[in-house]
């Protein structure tokens, strides 16, 4: 079995091995998206021709575009860890955020939203105010 090229390899190295990747979502309203992921989640957001880009701890960027014929992303888009599930979901919900209830198909919550799953984390998931799913979810100690 032959190995297969890696694009841009030098020696034994990966042209993206040390690169700053990031990752990227549409919404169709630039501007509530920017008050929702500014204000109601309270991450750093900036704005420039139009884009917004989301400073995530650890140095990540996210960019956020505008898309006239935007479709919810059906996937998390994004995962927020927190140390207490039960305190990030009541102070979000205070914030206006409203958490999704799933009673059909391989994902069930329980009526605050949270996964009723013994497999994985404890998650509860949300939508942005384009429609897109984003979860906050209590990692293992």
């Amino acid at each position: 079995m032959s190995s297969i090229p890696v694009i841009g390899k030098k020696g034994n190295e990966s042209m993206f091995k040390d690169t700053r990747a990031f990752s990227g979502f549409s919404v169709n309203d630039v501007q509530k998206a920017k008050k929702f992921y500014g204000q109601t989640l309270g991450l750093e957001v900036s704005e420039s021709y139009g884009l917004l880009e989301l400073h995530i701890s650890g140095g990540t960027k996210i960019l956020i575009y505008p898309k006239a014929n935007h479709t919810p992303a059906t996937f998390t888009i994004l995962n927020f860890p927190v140390d207490n599930l039960e305190q990030a979901m009541d102070d979000l919900t205070k914030r206006g955020v409203r958490f999704e209830i799933y009673s059909e198909g391989s994902v069930k919550t329980d009526k605050k939203g949270v996964s009723l799953s013994d497999e994985g984390p404890k998650i509860a998931w949300f939508k942005d105010p384009a429609g897109n799913v984003l979860s906050v979810l209590e990692e293992g100690k």
